[in-house]
């Protein structure tokens, strides 16, 4: 029998619509329910491998493991990876589909929909329950031409939808009703019910609230969820998560820096990272300098390494990290910070936009090529002190050079990964995922000084999700959601 769904869009961006599935994802599991998220439309540069050989938004694979299934390409169709101010790559079913302006995609949108619903259809003969996952915001009217991401899909594939509106930001009343007044009668009438998230205080304080939008819209209220603090354990998806307020660490032994670039990807490579009781992790944003006592520099993943490069330059982060190296700090390059790190990055056929060479940061003796089929795929071996990993890579290009003689990493088959400098405080790599392993994790700690890891990182992730479950089963009407879904 195929599978009911029901999606969940939200009033804006970053209102919680990723969480909420995942919790949701993880109590209906719980219960017995065969469950699969689903995307239809994801923007975001931190994706995630498949077992399946392609990528999917790093939120999808999250939700994935909380329904405890493997994540498929199929769960996330379309997925845009921006690589400047207006365009984007364009991931298709999990393999590179092309590149589009934001101008050019709203004509290619409706030529995707017959994919996206094929995923859907696949879905839909594996699971009992399908959570559908929205993206921005329902109100986005200007956008409803061709759209595969909101109301667009539901219309197409006949799905009722939950709208989540953000009470933290601020606004939440005018922002539930706005959307019933600014979205089509049609389109309306697929909103079956709301919910209200993030809320902090007294629960009893918002009663009228509820009441009030319910009133407004003829919605059913289906829950005011609290706050849920144990959300920055979880991989985030959006960069916004990158400006988030850290907690102060009282007992942090030593300091991790980490540049943020514009085109940033893959950051959730740093999650384990700032769990960690001994590390404080650094953001640093340009217009301030690298801090004069890291122990790490880390350069993490880009989507548009040249341009990255280029605003690492621009903010003086390559005066600081020569700073920081004669200082006898260490320095890690996470794929496209790996190619930062090398003499030259050549980009011949304008993969990252416009035909280009640029001269790299020159600390390592290696040059990339930014040509050929992106790489794809789960891997594992031991790193060059014996300590073994698994994690994933995703890229594009070819590195090579003298430094590849003293290669990061052996993988499976005895395949020479990365480079190191001659005194090995400088490293390159293009394995995504290192510091969520146990093993690896500590060894860096145990290098820098910072002693054995205190936590185990999959558990931690499996705990929060099991905790966010319990928090929303105690707050949102499951059984009323399970009732609406079609």
């Amino acid at each position: 029998m195929p599978a009911r769904a029901i999606m969940f869009q939200g009033t804006g961006s970053d209102v919680g619509k990723s969480l909420i599935v995942a919790g949701l994802a993880r109590a209906l599991a719980g219960r017995g329910l065969k469950v699969a998220p689903f995307k239809p439309q994801n923007m975001s540069n931190n994706a995630a491998v498949t077992a399946d050989g392609g990528e999917i938004g790093r939120a999808q694979a999250l939700q994935a493991r909380a329904a405890c299934v493997e994540p498929s390409v199929h769960m996330n169709p379309v997925l845009l990876k921006p690589q400047s101010d207006i365009g984007a790559q364009l991931v298709v079913q999990g393999r590179v589909y092309g590149r589009a302006s934001a101008a050019e995609y709203q004509l290619v949108k409706p030529e995707l929909m017959p994919f996206v619903l094929d995923s859907f259809t696949r879905l839909k003969e594996e699971a009992d329950i399908i959570l559908v996952e929205g993206a921005g915001s329902a109100s986005e009217i200007n956008l409803r031409g061709g759209d595969i991401a909101n109301m667009g899909f539901a219309r197409a594939a006949d799905v009722p939808v939950v709208l989540i509106g953000d009470i933290d930001r601020g606004g939440v009343i005018a922002s539930l009703v706005g959307t019933k007044a600014v979205i089509e009668t049609e389109d309306a009438a697929l909103i079956k019910g709301f919910l209200v998230n993030k809320f902090r205080g007294d629960p009893k304080l918002f009663a009228s609230g509820m009441e009030l939008i319910a009133a407004a819209t003829g919605w059913e209220a289906l829950g005011l969820v609290p706050f849920f603090p144990g959300a920055r354990l979880l991989p985030a998806e959006d960069a916004l998560a990158l400006s988030a307020e850290r907690l102060e660490k009282a007992g942090a032994r030593i300091k991790v820096v980490v540049p943020i670039l514009p085109h940033i990807a893959n950051f959730d490579d740093l999650d384990p990272l700032d769990a960690e009781p001994s590390v404080e992790l650094v953001r640093v944003r340009p217009g301030t300098a690298l801090p004069g006592d890291a122990a790490l520099v880390i350069l993490p993943g880009s989507k548009a390494t040249i341009a990255d490069l280029a605003a690492f330059r621009d903010a003086g982060f390559d005066i600081d990290l020569v700073a920081h190296l004669r200082r006898g700090g260490s320095v890690l390059g996470l794929c496209g910070g790996y190619q930062m790190l090398g003499r030259a990055l050549h980009d011949p056929d304008g993969i990252e936009g416009e035909s280009d060479t640029a001269q790299g940061l020159g600390l390592l003796e290696v040059e990339t090529m930014l040509a050929g089929d992106k790489r794809l795929e789960q891997v594992a071996g031991e790193t060059s002190d014996g300590t073994s990993f698994a994690g994933y890579e995703m890229h594009m290009g070819v590195t090579e050079g003298p430094d590849r003689a003293r290669p990061f990493a052996k993988l499976a088959g005895g395949i020479a990964e990365g480079a190191m400098s001659p005194d090995g405080r400088i490293i390159g790599t293009y394995i995504h995922g290192l510091f969520a392993d146990d093993r690896q994790r500590s060894a860096w700690l145990k290098r820098l000084g910072a002693g054995e890891a205190a936590i185990a990182y999959d558990s931690l992730v499996d705990e929060t999700l099991d905790r966010l479950a319990a928090h929303l089963a105690a707050n949102v009407d499951v059984d009323r959601l399970l009732a609406l879904a079609k």
